[in-house]
């Protein structure tokens, strides 16, 4: 039975007795039955709190509340990367707390504190007589003020008769034996770094450094009486919202300090006069280098914890990680320096001479979407009028342009053999944007989604040398509607290679490819190899990435492709240990499946070198000096919106997004809009520093599982048709050449009607098995 219920039963029972004696009026008459029934009261009280004993916190859970440790995320090196806390609270000893804050505390709180054990029963009195006279006073000492924030929810929080009778008694007895338990010093500190004090700041060190920016050690008098003064209600008395309040209250703990003996009085009328002083810095919880991934692991740690019986911001818990932290160091700083760079180009953008104003429609489309213009048309203000006064608020607008114009970026890291996580990095800055733009944020992937239609090509037969013509595209869509990719110069209207048609991004050649294989075809490649969670609509345009997808599908899909079509799923966390160094569980990386032809894969992933080595990332050479056996792909989506890069190394995949939470946003730029100039730079870097430390090995170089044929020696034919045009009369016009064996056919236009080539044999379809179950966590004994 519930303490609740037990309340209830209790109630019912004492209810049932009035009701029997009111019912008969004589026994009023009756001194024996006046006795009994005063008597009845406190026994029954006492029986009643007797029997809430087994539903109040036990010694062992106060002990663990006075002693908690956070989980700590660590690293596969050792290093720790975040540590999971109840709250933003930093513990100090009582020494380090300033004796001006002790005494403030005693003197306002309890008074009485070292003569008591728990309970003060002359204060429990005096509250009782002054609530009885309409001037409601707390009678709870600091212990059982201790007890009450230490075990909310065992205590109760029902102010509700007879709930609110449970919830004190069972207050009473957890500070009896919170008393038992720990010292009066233990106590006051306990109390002190528990206590909330609004901002997200617990504790009596967060709160010195949110409301004055110092430790708790250097708290003066006035300081400390702000603070304690805020105790009997922090939001009433908060002294950055509510100066004037906190300022009566301020002087009201000063003058309890005179009353108790701890201040002078003639100190008392020269401070009471001074100014609060607060210096207000809102504390940020400190998450680590890896702060977006400590987040993202939170709730399935949360899970498990919960479901094991563990407490995952009490108990101490190792959680063993996949993140190397030198190479989490290497991306942070990348991407905190180029963000910056391309964060300058945005503002100069976005200034006020180019365009931003009060004049331009997204500007005013931002102002319509703004909290302001919602809350001034809640007050009853025309849209019209609160749309202008938002306009003419320069404040505003200089708020909303910072806002709205700051540059994101997501990295990600991954081994493509193992699937480990070795790098995450969600945003610039998770104070400024918690939200994570590796695995929450779906954008355009843009050119980077053409490897997976070439892929389907290579499936389907198709070589890398075969040829297409870089000629003007237009694809039907039904409806009377025609799809015209372009490029951002004309098209030469030659012949180009695959290979080529990738390394240089051409949208002409992809196209062509996309209207052979098919939009269906090539999502299902997308899929197989990693791009899970994402829809992906099947339409022509897919194969320049209009479907949105995330980061952490792309660079999974990447680790595919130099796993020779094999997929991995990514692992986050290696194993789970208590704190004292027992192995509580274990998480096996889960077996590479077979998800696509491998002998396409290889082909694609040598095809891919091309980007690097003579095409739209050739800076990864050129500019930070790469020279290990790597491939990559940029990507850039319409209007320059997002930029993106990602680059394969034989045990490194790294790729890189950057862009505005806004889509509308952009850079402005068709120069820095380009992802090979706004997220290039990211990997390069992080692949430069990393290979510069040793941390990813040069000579790891991709394996071949198949024999790949030398390039056909052409020089000859070549030679050959440079004669024969010497010599010829030029009368004759020559016969269109023959495309070689296996060589998709170009998009035909209506004055050239095409007839299919029959092939010699059905092209390979697409190797798609069923994924092998994860593999299940290993408890260990």
């Amino acid at each position: 039975m519930t303490s609740t219920s037990s309340a209830q039963a209790l109630w019912a029972r004492v209810r049932g007795a009035l009701a029997f004696v009111f019912r008969r009026p004589q026994r009023l008459l009756s001194l024996r039955s006046g006795c009994w029934l005063l008597a009845m009261v406190p026994v029954a009280l006492l029986v009643y709190a007797l029997a809430l004993v087994p539903f109040t916190p036990g010694i062992s859970d106060i002990r663990k509340a006075k002693s908690e440790l956070p989980a700590q995320l660590v690293s596969v090196d050792g290093k720790l990367l975040a540590e999971y806390r109840w709250a933003n609270r930093e513990w100090v000893e009582l020494h380090q707390i300033s004796p001006n804050v002790v005494k403030a505390l005693i003197a306002t709180e309890d008074h009485r504190f070292y003569d008591h054990f728990g309970l003060d029963w002359k204060r429990t009195a005096s509250s009782v007589v002054h609530t009885l006279r309409g001037d409601p006073q707390g009678g709870s000492t600091l212990t059982q003020q201790l007890a009450r924030n230490l075990f909310p929810e065992e205590i109760g929080r029902s102010r509700v008769f007879p709930q609110a009778l449970t919830r004190k008694l069972k207050e009473a007895i957890t500070a009896v034996k919170i008393e038992a338990s720990y010292t009066k010093d233990e106590i006051l500190e306990t109390y002190l770094n528990t206590v909330p004090f609004l901002y997200n700041a617990y504790g009596i060190e967060m709160a010195a450094r949110t409301y004055f920016d110092k430790s708790a050690d250097k708290l003066n008098v006035l300081e400390s009486a702000t603070l304690i003064g805020m105790l009997k209600g922090t939001a009433y008395y908060n002294p950055v919202l509510n100066p004037e309040r906190a300022l009566a209250r301020r002087n009201t703990v000063l003058s309890q300090m005179v009353k108790r003996g701890q201040l002078g009085a003639d100190q008392f009328e020269r401070l009471k006069v001074r100014p609060l002083g607060v210096n207000f810095e809102r504390q940020t919880e400190v998450m680590g280098p890896a702060s977006h991934f400590a987040m993202q692991l939170r709730k399935q740690l949360l899970d498990w914890a919960d479901s094991r019986g563990y407490n995952l911001y009490a108990d101490g818990l190792i959680i063993r990680t996949t993140i190397d932290s030198r190479l989490q160091a290497i991306a942070n700083r990348a991407v905190a320096r180029h963000g910056q760079q391309l964060q300058g180009v945005a503002d100069t953008a976005w200034s006020q001479r180019n365009g931003w104003g009060p004049g331009n429609e997204l500007v005013q489309t931002l102002v319509r979407e703004s909290a302001e213009y919602r809350a001034a048309l809640d007050k009853g203000e025309a849209p019209e009028d609160a749309l202008q006064a938002l306009l003419a608020d320069e404040a505003f607008l200089r708020r909303l342009r910072t806002e709205k114009t700051r540059v994101q970026a997501g990295f990600l890291a991954q081994d493509p053999v193992t699937g480990h996580v070795l790098a995450w990095v969600g945003s610039r800055d998770f104070a400024q944007d918690p939200f994570d733009h590796v695995q929450a944020a779906r954008r355009q992937p843009g050119s980077t989604f053409k490897p997976f239609v070439y892929g389907a090509a290579f499936a389907n037969g198709a070589s890398p040398n075969d040829t297409l013509m870089d000629s003007a595209v237009e694809i039907p869509l039904g409806g009377g509607r025609v799809w015209r990719p372009t490029d951002g110069r004309a098209p030469s209207d030659e012949p180009m290679t695959l290979a080529d048609g990738l390394a240089l991004s051409k949208n002409t050649i992809t196209a062509q490819v996309m209207q052979q294989v098919g939009p269906a075809r090539v999502a299902e490649v997308a899929r197989a190899l990693g791009v899970r969670q994402s829809p992906l609509e099947e339409v022509p345009s897919l194969a320049l990435g209009t479907s949105p997808v995330t980061l952490k599908e792309m660079v999974t899909a990447y680790s595919s492709i130099v796993n020779l079509g094999r997929y991995v799923e990514p692992v986050l966390i290696t194993r789970i240990e208590d704190r004292h160094g027992k192995v509580l569980e274990t998480f096996a990386s889960s077996a590479p499946a077979p998800v696509f032809d491998a002998r396409a894969a290889q082909t694609l992933r040598n095809t891919m070198r091309g980007a690097v080595d003579k095409g739209t990332a050739t800076a990864i050479r050129t500019r930070y000096g790469i020279q290990a056996d790597v491939a990559g792909k940029t990507g850039t989506t319409q209007d320059n919106t997002d930029g993106w890069f990602i680059l394969m190394h034989a045990r490194v995949v790294a790729g890189a997004w950057a862009g505005f939470n806004d889509g509308r946003i952009t850079l402005r730029s068709d120069y820095w809009g380009q992802g090979a100039r706004s997220a290039l730079p990211m990997v390069g870097e992080f692949m430069q520093q990393g290979l510069r430390a040793k941390v990813i090995n040069a000579s790891e170089r991709f394996v071949d599982e198949f024999d790949v044929p030398p390039p056909a020696d052409t020089s000859l034919g070549s030679m050959r048709e440079w004669i024969r045009g010497l010599f010829s009369s030029g009368d004759t016009p020559s016969a269109p050449p023959m495309p070689p064996p296996g060589t998709l056919p170009p998009v035909t236009t209506d004055d050239a009607p095409y007839v299919p080539r029959q092939p010699t044999a059905p092209p390979a379809p697409v190797v798609v098995t069923p994924l092998a179950p994860l593999a299940p966590a290993v408890p260990t004994q």
